[in-house]
């Protein structure tokens, strides 16, 4: 496919912030309990080891990838014909991340920080195995856009000129000289270059959904509006076709879920080119417009379709055994497509496919050899009735020992965001507390993306509220459910999920009996106005959805955990990483300390070299593995807190 460089508002959203009514499936409630279920240790789970990335080298010989085998990210080389794996890069501290290889050789860039400060630089590793870092500029972050049409040069996004603005700059790979193309004077977020290289394409984030578009004529240096700006829709470019004629977008104009639209840059002629009964995710199209490749979210799955642009026909994809197909990547000869696969009890696997021979090679076998795949469990999508009469969706897992005759406690899981959700995808973690004895609900409260703009805008300016009772509602679920211990319950969340599990603790401090809290936001006052700097016009966004510090300080104020911690009376904790530039280290300081001036128990895990989530394998076996303890002491066997606090 080709690699523009793509609008990114959603993901890096997603990542500031980790009688019920009636199932729309099984909750596995009729079936038999597994006797002698194998306990597998935080280390088995986290060693099973996680690969990102799939970029083609030059003679589409070796793909390129990200994996932690080593314990943090480095990056390697792995040949399609034999599987043969090379690393490439030794890091022991900062993990590195792959970008792409060289389009005429085998040099690759590639990215690190500075243990999750997010200030991403772009390094080059050359045919000798010397690193150059190519944005060589302190306190300035990089990101990489794609390559030129011509494989000439690279674009880029830098903050240098300014911290809170990313400029797009071009590198000529024949020297490594840069120049700036565009000057973000207006500070909206970059959506790609056309391949004649006349063209940029700009997005101004209104609220967290909706978006405006632009497209800014290098050659003219006129700026023109792609969308009617009295119309409040998400509108994200995704590719512009080879011979630069048409601009390809996303938009859920006149609709609930986005679709795929194509805009001709001569006439001026808008055109629906994919409508599905969800949201289309992304599309992208390879190097010479022969495939299409789109990816639609499908009630918690990824469903793939690539489509054979000159017989209009659906590419037939390799059936996988482990799982379905997600990410796909098409090679710049279109006769090769990487792939990963996988579920929420199958880490994901690499895969190459060959379109001419229909060979499907797999790369990678990412399961730890410890474990039985049969001893994990298969999330399945439920809903259930929360207050105002909406379906809430979730995913809920049954661990394999559990029965009416052998209840177990149940945790209430909250993801990220605000805006995320919680998908039909492996993580170790989760897998972890199911193979403990610990029902979980990955509850998609309203507010969670994926299920149309319309439940995705109800928790705007209502944050803790109605989307609380949305988990509320949930506890309520698991407690319909045979195999659950109603009387053991708890709430546990990353970032947004972190801050939902505080306010569960603050404003209905008896509905839950513990609370995890992992980098979850306690002041929202703090942290919006410290967002950090190159956020752009995601900060405006984000004071659209939540709240301007400036004019709304009360209501946040009063929906901020750290100011109601007298109200907690259920032991709870908190893991943090003091790199972490979105939710501040002070943040999980604050709500411990006045949490313990009040007697209550927190257990507090601090990662100094960790951000916003961790990286580092030995910090997730101290961490997770933490929380199974935790949960055990404060949930499992809560019947026994006077005698555990005596020991205390």
């Amino acid at each position: 496919m080709k690699q523009l460089g793509y609008f990114t508002f959603w993901m890096m959203v997603l990542g500031m912030f980790f009688m019920g009514g009636c199932a729309s499936s099984t909750d596995g409630g009729g079936e038999e309990a597994v006797k002698d279920v194998p306990a597998y240790t935080i280390e088995q789970f986290i060693k099973t080891e996680r690969v990102t990335g799939a970029p083609f080298s030059h003679d589409e010989s070796k793909v390129l990838v990200s994996s932690n085998v080593s314990g943090i990210f480095n990056v390697y080389s792995i040949v399609i014909a034999d599987g043969k794996r090379t690393q490439l890069t030794f890091s022991e501290d900062a993990s590195r991340f792959g970008i792409a290889y060289f389009p005429k050789d085998d040099r690759f860039l590639f990215r690190s920080d500075n243990n999750g400060d997010e200030l991403f630089h772009i390094y080059m590793m050359d045919l000798e195995g010397k690193e150059t870092d190519l944005t060589p500029h302190e306190g300035v972050r990089a990101q990489f856009f794609g390559w030129s049409r011509d494989r000439t040069s690279f674009y880029y996004g830098m903050n240098k000129r300014d911290p809170q603005i990313m400029d797009v700059y071009e590198m000529q790979l024949e020297d490594f000289s840069s120049e700036m193309v565009y000057e973000n004077t207006d500070n909206l977020s970059f959506g790609g270059i056309s391949p004649d290289k006349k063209y940029v394409v700009l997005v101004k984030a209104i609220n967290t959904n909706d978006s405006y578009m632009y497209l800014y004529n290098r050659e003219t240096k006129e700026r023109k509006d792609l969308v009617d700006a009295s119309v409040k829709a998400a509108h994200t470019p995704t590719d512009f076709s080879a011979d630069s004629k048409t601009l390809y977008y996303l938009t859920d104009d006149g609709g609930e879920f986005k679709r795929l639209m194509s805009y001709n840059m001569e006439t001026g002629e808008k055109k629906e080119e994919l409508k599905a009964d969800w949201d289309v995710m992304y599309a992208s199209y390879s190097y010479n417009d022969r495939y299409r490749v789109v990816g639609i979210n499908e009630d918690a799955r990824t469903i793939i379709k690539v489509t054979d642009l000159g017989s209009g026909a659906d590419v037939a994809l390799p059936e996988i055994d482990e799982g379905e197909i997600t990410a796909v990547r098409v090679s710049r000869s279109e006769k090769k497509l990487a792939f990963y696969a996988g579920s929420s009890k199958s880490p994901y696997n690499l895969y190459v496919y060959n379109f001419e021979t229909k060979e499907n090679k797999k790369l990678t076998n990412t399961l730890n050899p410890e474990i039985d795949i049969n001893y994990l469990v298969e999330g399945s999508v439920v809903r259930y009735k929360s207050v105002g009469d909406v379906d809430i969706p979730a995913i809920l897992y049954k661990p394999l020992q559990a029965s009416k005759d052998a209840k177990v406690p149940g945790l209430v899981w909250v993801h990220g965001g605000p805006g995320g959700q919680s998908k039909l995808s492996y993580f170790p973690l989760i897998q972890y507390l199911i193979n403990h004895g610990y029902a979980v609900l990955a509850v998609n409260n309203r507010g969670s993306s994926g299920y149309g703009k319309t439940f995705f805008k109800m928790d705007d300016r209502r944050h803790g509220e109605e989307d609380l009772q949305d988990c509320i509602k949930g506890k309520e679920y698991l407690q319909t459910l045979d195999y659950v211990d109603g009387d053991k319950i708890g709430i546990i969340g990353g970032s947004y999920g972190g801050f939902m599990t505080m306010a569960a603790l603050t404003r209905t401090p008896e509905e839950f009996d513990v609370g995890v809290n992992i980098f979850g936001v306690t002041n929202w006052l703090r942290t919006l106005q410290n967002m950090p700097p190159w956020w752009g016009s995601y900060r405006d966004a984000m004071f659209e959805e939540l709240g301007d510090p400036a004019v709304d300080s009360v209501r946040l104020y009063d929906i901020s955990p750290v100011f109601h911690a007298d109200k907690i009376t259920k032991p709870f904790m908190v893991l943090q990483g003091a790199q972490d530039p979105r939710v501040l280290k002070v943040e999980s300081d604050e709500i411990v300390a006045e949490a313990r001036k009040n007697g209550v128990f927190v257990d507090y895990v601090l990662f100094e070299d960790e951000g916003h989530g961790f990286i580092k394998q030995e910090n997730q076996i101290k961490g997770y593995g933490k929380i199974l303890t935790f949960l055990n002491t404060y949930l499992r066997d809560m019947d026994k807190e006077e005698e555990t606090a005596a020991v205390e």
